[in-house]
């Protein structure tokens, strides 16, 4: 069943398009293999691209040492792969969003995003 969007304050924030600028572990050139690296959120879903994966994200809202910070799980494919996982992003500096994705069994990574 799907859930209607949330209009919580502290989900406002996050709302929208956010292209990945930074990663830990992959460049540049891997990020954006098949299209810009992006995650967006709109209430209480939202989508991932980086690579070649094409996720669905499951997100919850949350304050933690007093800034809002958005928590989510996903699944989707990798190459044509099921994968799953779960993440996170926080209110960064400069306007940029902070966080960390863990594939299922896999690789892991901090991440920045822009807005694009």
């Amino acid at each position: 069943m799907a859930r209607a969007k949330t209009a919580s304050p502290i989900a406002s924030p996050f709302q929208g398009r956010w292209k990945i600028v930074e990663s830990d572990v992959w460049d540049d050139e891997a990020l954006n293999l098949v299209e810009d690296a992006y995650i967006e959120f709109e209430g209480e879903s939202g989508e991932m691209r980086f690579i070649a994966v094409v996720a669905h994200l499951d997100v919850r809202y949350d304050v933690r040492n007093g800034s809002p910070v958005a928590d989510f799980s996903w699944d989707g494919f990798d190459d044509d792969e099921p994968r799953s996982g779960r993440g996170w992003v926080a209110i960064g500096t400069a306007g940029r969003l902070v966080g960390h994705i863990h594939f299922h069994l896999g690789d892991d990574s901090g991440f920045v995003c822009e807005r694009m």
